[in-house]
């Protein structure tokens, strides 16, 4: 009973600790990749030729297909792809997860502790923040390796256990067995990655005559068969409370898995064979970890060329599981992009607050687009809607704010990344300050009654100046999406918008000297004023925060 516990224990913790180096590892790569994440990010975005690829370079930096998935499933709910690309980021995901098994499968056994020791010490020594990622990267590389070798330890004894070796002998003569056993190991541990390294380290296992493997590739197979569908669970819990494109994706995703399993069981021996023959040659325990590894990669390279011509017709089936609405869903007036599944995965939740920051934006100039037919109209009735939208578009800027804050939590910025949140968040304060502001002018204009109203002079004058207004914030926003040359027109336009004001309160003055407008509205008129140059402001912080951001990455 106490060798049990022992085996149990020394499993479940070298389990734990490779967990958490590839874990740490995958952070670590993300911070050190940097801005390199966008480059990749914006390849999953163009197309499905470039999703396999780009799916696969993601999936080799994050060190996780789940985390490929998630995100993928993550930007097709956002509709920032279309299902075809998310699919296809997915089969390349499942390439990009085998890089795990081929590094697992090296013997470095002798270099574990120089590697955890040498990678502490450049963490804890290194000043600059990418060179202490580099090291903390190689040491959560070490601690991987360090897993591995106490689950290799604590399972020899195993090889002498009559109970182990009978179970072993149904699971190779019933695949199915091994396929059922490799998904429910998956399914609770989360990690196909984690469940292939067990595999890798109990098939390396020697049997009663301390050279065969106890398990066998032919065992092995199958066990691996059914990682791979276990893994496809975390992409159905992704999908809850999705898009119907989202919940498509995951169910792609399961059905790429289950069809290889079936077709490669169907096919065991020959695939067996063909792996034995492609992978080292040698005493069968230190051979069989490079060739779980080799099966790992072939399976998923194998099927994702025979599912890509057939995409379409992928697209379609998982259409026809899950169809659309008969009654389309209504659009939200709340947030579009933001999920909250991503906030560990920083390069792919900057990527949607970015997009939903400028899609809060354009939503704002919209509303100052109704201000200036405000001041012809001042209806009731379209001031009332007026009002709910800007209260909408403050909810928007405020549900951003939560989004960057948690995201600061979440602790998995890079400082680069850092920056590039703060200064989203100074953005939607801005845009933020804008929505403000129309609303408050809108209440001046609605300070009108049908006894006391602006004369006609002085509407076209304030009509002009939001016109004016608007523009200007057209162009502020332009810049900070990326149009450099709109700067010193935004400058331009602050210092005329000044002018204009200086003009306005004269005129406005003279006009009611002679009886032209009425003195009681002459506090509301000149509030109007004061607050266009406020949101004149906020244009420039626009820019100039922009104009920052693109001297920082220059």
């Amino acid at each position: 009973m106490k060798d049990t516990l022992q085996i149990l224990f020394g499993l479940l913790g070298g389990l734990a600790i490779f967990i958490f180096g590839m874990n740490m590892m995958s952070e670590c790569l993300q911070k050190a990749a940097g801005e390199k994440m966008k480059s990749i990010l914006a390849l999953l975005t163009k197309n499905p030729a470039m999703g396999v690829l780009a799916g696969a370079l993601t999936t080799a930096v994050l060190q996780s297909s789940s985390a490929t998935t998630v995100m993928a499933i993550g930007f097709v709910s956002a509709r920032l792809m279309d299902l075809p690309q998310a699919i296809s980021i997915i089969l390349g995901a499942n390439i990009g997860t085998t890089i795990t098994a081929q590094i697992i499968a090296f013997q470095i056994s002798d270099y574990i502790y120089p590697i955890i020791f040498g990678g502490f010490a450049v963490s804890f020594a290194a000043k600059a923040e990418k060179v202490k990622n580099i090291g903390q990267t190689v040491f959560a590389f070490g601690l991987l390796f360090l897993g591995i070798e106490t689950m290799g330890d604590v399972m020899k004894p195993l090889a002498s256990s009559a109970f182990f070796i009978d179970m072993i002998a149904q699971v190779g003569h019933i695949p199915i067995l091994g396929v059922l056993a490799g998904t429910f190991m998956t399914l609770i541990v989360q990690s196909s990655s984690a469940t292939i390294a067990v595999l890798q380290n109990f098939a390396s296992q020697a049997g009663a005559d301390g050279v065969t493997s106890m398990l066998g590739l032919s065992g092995a197979i199958p066990i691996l068969l059914g990682d791979n569908i276990g893994t496809t669970i975390t992409a159905y819990f992704a999908s809850i409370g999705q898009t119907k494109d989202a919940k498509r994706t995951a169910l792609a995703h399961c059905i790429f898995n289950i069809s290889g399993c079936f077709l490669f069981l169907w096919l065991l021996r020959p695939f067996a064979s063909f792996v034995a023959y492609i992978s080292p040659a040698g005493p069968q325990t230190a051979v069989i970890s490079r060739q779980i590894a080799n099966a790992h990669t072939a399976f998923n390279i194998i099927m994702t060329l025979l599912w890509t011509p057939f995409l379409p017709y992928l697209v379609r089936i998982v259409q026809a599981i899950i169809p659309n609405d008969t009654i389309p869903a209504k659009q939200s007036d709340k947030q579009a992009y933001l999920d909250a599944k991503l906030l560990m995965q920083p390069a792919a939740a900057l990527h949607l607050a970015e997009t939903e920051v400028f899609r809060c934006g354009e939503l704002a100039g919209g509303l100052l687009h109704k201000l200036s037919k405000a001041v012809r109209q001042n209806d009731s009735q379209k001031n009332s809607i007026f009002r709910k939208k800007s209260d909408d578009l403050r909810v928007l800027a405020d549900q951003i704010t939560d989004y960057l804050s948690d995201l600061f939590s979440a602790g998995s910025m890079a400082e680069e990344q850092s920056q590039e949140a703060s200064l989203l968040m100074y953005f939607i304060a801005n845009i933020n300050r804008v929505v403000f502001y129309s609303r408050e002018i809108l209440e001046s204009l609605a300070a009108q009654t049908k006894k006391l109203k602006f004369s006609k002079d002085a509407k076209k004058e304030l009509e002009k100046s939001i016109l004016f207004l608007e523009e200007m914030y057209r162009d502020s926003l332009l810049v900070a999406k990326g149009e450099r040359n709109k700067a010193g027109k935004v400058v331009k336009r602050k210092e005329e918008i000044f002018d204009l004001n200086v003009r306005l309160q004269k005129a406005h003055m003279a006009r009611i000297a002679k009886g032209k407008c009425i003195e009681k509205l002459h506090k509301p008129y000149h509030r109007i004023l004061y607050t266009l140059e406020r949101m004149s402001n906020s244009c420039v912080n626009l820019a100039d925060a922009a104009l920052k951001r693109r001297e920082r990455h220059m």
